[in-house]
């Protein structure tokens, strides 16, 4: 039973583990985080991204619903300008399953195979970046880095995208220490 138990506690903690944004940031200790009201796109940064223009409208849209949240009023004079980047890589997961039926190596004729189960799947992670800038001076004032598996499925984009948003945005303004 004591098996059990910890074969689902390992099993829980790794189907947990794969819906999880890893996030992290990083800020100008000299800013003042007060003052920053309003905020609008930077269209140039935001160009640069290298996804398509569906993506970059699920990600603006998420980060404008929670800028908005947050108090933040979108302006064509704002405080502070928002730009993303982004990044990916393909994760190779590889199970492999040496237990089998038979004598072990060499030929059986009751056994088909070497006993030898082996599954590989291919998953996508995307990093998303958001650079906030304070507009008068033109100087990058926070930095917020979220990552996490991306989903194909065309109808759970934008949820995935509002939850890495806001992972990632739940961690501005900083806290001082």
């Amino acid at each position: 039973m004591k098996y059990f138990s910890l074969l689902s506690l390992i099993l829980i903690i790794t189907l947990s583990s794969c819906s999880t944004v890893r996030v992290a940031s990083d800020y100008d200790k000299q800013a003042n985080f007060d003052t920053y009201k309003s905020f609008a796109f930077y269209k140039p940064g935001i160009d640069k991204a290298e996804i398509s223009d569906l993506d970059k409208k699920r990600i603006l849209r998420a980060i404008e619903a929670d800028m908005t949240s947050k108090g933040f009023l979108k302006s064509n004079n704002p405080d502070m300008l928002v730009s993303i980047f982004t990044k990916t890589k393909e994760n190779v997961n590889i199970y492999q399953n040496n237990f089998g039926w038979g004598y072990g190596w060499g030929w059986n004729p009751w056994f088909w195979g070497n006993g030898f189960n082996n599954t590989v799947t291919t998953t996508t992670e995307g990093t998303l970046y958001i650079d906030l800038i304070d507009a008068s001076k033109k100087e990058l004032v926070w930095q917020g880095m979220g990552s996490s598996a991306l989903t194909k499925d065309v109808d759970k984009k934008q949820g995935k995208m509002n939850e890495i948003v806001a992972a990632i945005l739940e961690k501005y303004p900083p806290q001082s220490n």
